[in-house]
């Protein structure tokens, strides 16, 4: 499995979603899985990696939390029960973390 969290430099919320998608990991038995950082620093790049704003949490090259990509430098909101974050629930993860290892 291969994780990767992609975000834009200065990013807020990488952090956060970085410490969470590890916790998540953990949580779920996979703490063999490393989280790779990738910072995008172009609008072509963001196309090209179907970019879905900072941060983006891909496994093996498929959107987390599936959203439309937007091609450009920009920040991402997730709804959480709390109202919209910058990042996903450690919770939010695992759950979609679980879903795709069945």
């Amino acid at each position: 499995m291969k994780v990767q969290l992609l975000h834009i430099d200065d990013c807020p919320n990488s952090a956060d979603a970085e410490a969470r998608t590890r916790g998540a990991l953990d949580a779920v038995g996979l703490a063999d899985v490393l989280v790779e950082s990738v910072t995008i620093h172009s609008d072509a790049e963001a196309v090209v990696t179907r970019f879905g704003g900072s941060p983006t949490i891909l496994v093996d090259g498929v959107d987390l939390f599936p959203t439309t990509p937007i091609g450009s430098l920009a920040c991402r909101v997730y709804a959480t029960a709390n109202g919209y974050a910058g990042a996903p629930t450690q919770r939010q993860l695992e759950e979609a973390l679980r879903g795709i290892s069945r």
